[in-house]
C-alpha cells in the first residue's frame, strides 16, 4: 500500500503525523511517501526520514497516496489533491459536520481519531490522552514562565519565599500531568473535579482534593461520568461548586483549567466576578479555550490582563511540544493502521469492529457520523 505523511497547514500546527521510528516499522511492507519539510517544525529532517525507508515527495504525491496520514483534517485545497476512495486518518474533528460532510463528497474513508473508544483494546490509539497529558505539562510550564514569582520555597539569606498555591481545575488526563508537573515544581496544589474517583488519584499525587458534595442520587449518578469523560452536572451543584472555586481562587497564584465535555461548549468554572477577586499578578492558563473558554474572559491566541490577572488562552499546547507530542502520536496512528491492514498488508475496514465503528466519520460517499 502506498501510504502518505504530508505537512499540516493549519496556522499553528507543528505536529507530524509519522516519524522515522513508525515509518521504519511500516516501510518494509508499504511505500511511504513523506511530503519534504513535514517534520520539520517537529526537529525531524527529510533525511531522517529517508534513513528510516521513506520517499521524499512533493505535497501532491504524498496526498495522492492510497491512506493519508494527518494530525489535523485535510482542508479544501488538500482534499482536492486526494483521490476518491483513499483513506484519511488523523484528528478530524467528530463534532465538525461540514468538513465530514465535505470529506464523504470527496470520496474519502475517513477516520477521526478523537473517537477511539475509551475501552482496554484501544488504550495504545487515544489520542486526547496523549495529546492531552503533554498539554498539562506544558500548561504548568507556561504558568510558570508567565508569573512573576517562584514556585517552590525558598529558604534565603534575604528571607523566605513562600510556594506557589496552584488549582487544577478538571482532573482528567491534563489535569494529572499538571499536578505532577506543578508538584515537581514545589508548589502547594488543590484540585478539582465532578467525578468522585479522582480522589484518590489527586491525593495520591499529593495535592488536595475540593470536595463539593453531593445532595441527591441524581448529582451522584451524573458525577460518575461516561465513557471516562464529565457530564453536565445539575445547576445546584455548579452554584456549589462554584462558591467553593470561588473561594479557592482567591488564595491561588496560579489556576489551570481543563474540563472539556466532547461536542458541548467548555463550562464556565472561573466567572468574571472570581477573576476580580484573585490576587495582582496570578496567572489562568484556559486549556479549554478553544471550545469557549472555561473562564468568559479568555481570549484565544492570546495572553491578556484582565482585572490585574494574566489569562493565557493558547490553544493546542501539544504543539509547543511538538517533538514528543509527534513521537507519542505517530505511535498511537501505528497502533490504530494494525485495525485497518490485513495480513496481507491490504486495507480492510471491518465496520464490526466497535472501534472501526466509533472513528469511522465517511466512507463511500456517506457520511457516518452527524
Amino acid at each position: 500500500m502506498r501510504i502518505g505523511v504530508p505537512a499540516e497547514t493549519r496556522p499553528g500546527e507543528t505536529r507530524v503525523a509519522a516519524t522515522p521510528e513508525t515509518v521504519k516499522k511500516l516501510a518494509g511492507k508499504h511505500t511511504i511517501v513523506v511530503q519534504s519539510g513535514a517534520g520539520l517544525a517537529a526537529s525531524i529532517t527529510d533525511d531522517a526520514y529517508a534513513a528510516a525507508g521513506a520517499t521524499i515527495g512533493s505535497a501532491a504525491d504524498a496526498l495522492g497516496a492510497e491512506m493519508v496520514l494527518k494530525v489535523r483534517a485535510p482542508d479544501a485545497a488538500e482534499r482536492a489533491q486526494m483521490k476518491p476512495g483513499s483513506v484519511v486518518i488523523g484528528m478530524l474533528n467528530p463534532f465538525d459536520a461540514e468538513t465530514i460532510v465535505a470529506m464523504a463528497a470527496s470520496g474519502l474513508s475517513a477516520f477521526a481519531l478523537e473517537a477511539v473508544p475509551r475501552i482496554t483494546r484501544a488504550q495504545s490509539m487515544d489520542v486526547l490522552s496523549s495529546q492531552a497529558n503533554i498539554a498539562g505539562y506544558k500548561a504548568v510550564m507556561v504558568a510558570a514562565n508567565t508569573y512573576q514569582r517562584f514556585m517552590p520555597m525558598l529558604m534565603t539569606a534575604a528571607g523566605t519565599v513562600k510556594a506557589a498555591r496552584v488549582l487544577i481545575m478538571g482532573v482528567g488526563v491534563a489535569g494529572l500531568q499538571a499536578i505532577a508537573t506543578a508538584k515537581r515544581l514545589g508548589a502547594v496544589i488543590e484540585a478539582s473535579d465532578v467525578r468522585p474517583p479522582v480522589k484518590e488519584q489527586v491525593e495520591s499525587l499529593g495535592a488536595k482534593f475540593i470536595d463539593v458534595p453531593f445532595l441527591t442520587d441524581e448529582e451522584k449518578e451524573i458525577a460518575q461520568g461516561v465513557g471516562g469523560y464529565a457530564r453536565p452536572m445539575p445547576a445546584d451543584w455548579m452554584r456549589r461548586q462554584a462558591e467553593l472555586v470561588h473561594e479557592r481562587a482567591k488564595l491561588a497564584d496560579i489556576v489551570i483549567t481543563t474540563a472539556l465535555i466532547p461536542g458541548r461548549p467548555a463550562p464556565v468554572l472561573i466567572s468574571e466576578e472570581t477573576v476580580k477577586a484573585m490576587k495582582p499578578g496570578s496567572v489562568i492558563v484556559d486549556l479549554a479555550v478553544e471550545q469557549g473558554g472555561n473562564c468568559p474572559l479568555s481570549e484565544l491566541g492570546k495572553t491578556v490582563v484582565k482585572h490585574g490577572v494574566y489569562i493565557v488562552g493558547e490553544p493546542n499546547l501539544a504543539c509547543q511540544v511538538a517533538a514528543d507530542a509527534s513521537a507519542l502520536y505517530a505511535r498511537n496512528v501505528l497502533d490504530f493502521l494494525k485495525l485497518v491492514i490485513d495480513k496481507e498488508d491490504k486495507l480492510l475496514i471491518d465496520r464490526e469492529d466497535e472501534i472501526i465503528k466509533a472513528t469511522l466519520v465517511a466512507h463511500a460517499g456517506e457520511v457516518l457520523r452527524k
